[in-house]
């Protein structure tokens, strides 16, 4: 809650004294039910943290914690069958983009635009080397031609039953099958309401 909030930053001397306060005159679970109903109401969920994820920081807290939410819930890595965000990680697996980084510069869009932590999937080096600098409607052509049967190119998901629970789990709108340049405002729009719905997932599990 803390780092969604950002709760301590600023004073937080001043803040961790009033919160021990409150916990003291209250007790823990009163004090911080209250809290987290205050300051996460649907609102918070909706609309504000997508806003906060607007961001090309990689070290952003959300999307630490957005990762945090992908291991705890078993996601596999984008386009990946077999392998897990958790294993990826743990063998310190680069971040790659959804939009291609040379694909969106070839576009003149700026390192702040293509750098969107919303353009960020944790994935195999071999999968992000195949896309290249392709577009999504290009690559994910060929991903279904690969789920009909077709050469494989992308890791092991041969049904669009696998492809579509892929992109569920990695926060990707289904609109993405057919996704230019164009549509990359509108996927990052898409993409941090969804993973702000997985933060939140994560966070009721808690």
């Amino acid at each position: 809650m803390s780092m969604l909030t950002s709760r301590y930053t600023g004073s937080p001397e001043s803040m961790f004294d009033y919160d021990i306060r409150q916990i003291y005159s209250l007790g823990i679970e009163k004090y911080s039910d209250s809290l987290i109903r205050g300051k996460m109401s649907d609102a918070f969920w909706d609309i504000e943290l997508p806003q906060q994820m607007t961001s090309a920081v990689v070290s952003s807290p959300h999307f630490h914690l957005y990762l945090a939410a992908q291991v705890k819930l078993h996601d596999k890595g984008f386009l990946s069958r077999d392998i897990s965000v958790r294993e990826l990680i743990e063998h310190r697996s680069d971040l790659h983009h959804i939009f291609p980084r040379e694909y969106l510069k070839r576009n003149g869009l700026t390192k702040g635009q293509y750098n969107q932590v919303a353009n960020y999937v944790v994935s195999q080096s071999e999968i992000n080397i195949a896309i290249g600098k392709k577009e999504p409607k290009l690559y994910f052509s060929e991903i279904m031609e690969q789920c009909q049967g077709g050469v494989k190119k992308y890791g092991n998901i041969t049904t669009e039953v696998e492809l579509a629970e892929n992109i569920r789990m990695n926060c990707i709108p289904e609109s993405i099958r057919g996704m230019t340049v164009a549509d990359y405002p509108e996927f990052l729009n898409q993409r941090r309401i969804l993973m702000a719905q997985k933060i939140k997932e994560y966070f009721g599990s808690l």
